[in-house]
């Protein structure tokens, strides 16, 4: 097991444990504004799927890799990412939470940080892109768990106080994906106030 591979996975376990904490504030809020089109329930149901997918895919080995990485990842599923079969498919999970979503969102995440923990990332997993390595997808569950679980923050009112393990893996696929596009220029200047976005941002 590679010290890389020790590194996602604390990535995914701390981000994966920053979600369960914050659907556990929810409260009464399951009806509230999310994301979009999307209520809090829908929300925490589409980012459930962040652990859930890992569990399925996990199950299905593919025979080849065809994803290489996870910014590939990204760019073979851009076009699906817009789809209205994902708000759809955000809604139902959201259901399938049941009666008590953070409860089940906290047995998820354990069931599925026990299955990772007992793997070596060199397992090939048929994925919606196509087949990879656990090592090369899970981090776009971790990039997933961070983003989403920031948006239900906000939806919560609550600060982003995103682990700095996943943030930096996360960061490193935005980092990855803007260089692939052509768009690290652009994300350079608006990450150092250039111009300063409402409320203002920059790294430095």
């Amino acid at each position: 097991m590679t010290s890389s591979w020790d590194d996602s996975r604390r990535a995914f376990g701390d981000a994966a444990a920053w979600f369960v904490r914050t659907a556990a504030l929810v409260g009464d809020r399951w009806d509230a504004p999310g994301l979009g089109e999307w209520d809090v329930r829908a929300l925490v149901g589409h980012t459930s799927r962040s652990l859930s997918t890992v569990e399925a895919y996990l199950a299905r080995p593919a025979p080849v890799v065809e994803i290489t990485s996870p910014a590939g990842y990204f760019r073979a599923v851009s076009a699906a990412a817009s789809a209205p079969g994902v708000a759809q498919r955000g809604h139902e999970a959201g259901r399938a939470l049941g009666a008590d979503p953070a409860a089940a969102v906290a047995e998820l995440a354990a069931r599925v940080l026990d299955l990772v923990a007992a793997r070596d990332g060199e397992e090939v997993v048929t994925t919606f892109a196509g087949g990879m390595r656990l090592a090369d997808y899970l981090p776009t569950r971790t990039f997933e768990l961070t983003v989403h679980t920031a948006d239900l923050a906000t939806a919560l009112d609550l600060a982003a106080d995103v682990p700095a393990t996943a943030a930096a893996q996360a960061l490193h696929l935005v980092t990855d994906l803007a260089v692939e596009t052509g768009l690290a220029g652009a994300l350079l200047l608006v990450a150092t106030g250039r111009p300063a976005p409402p409320g203002g941002l920059s790294v430095l």
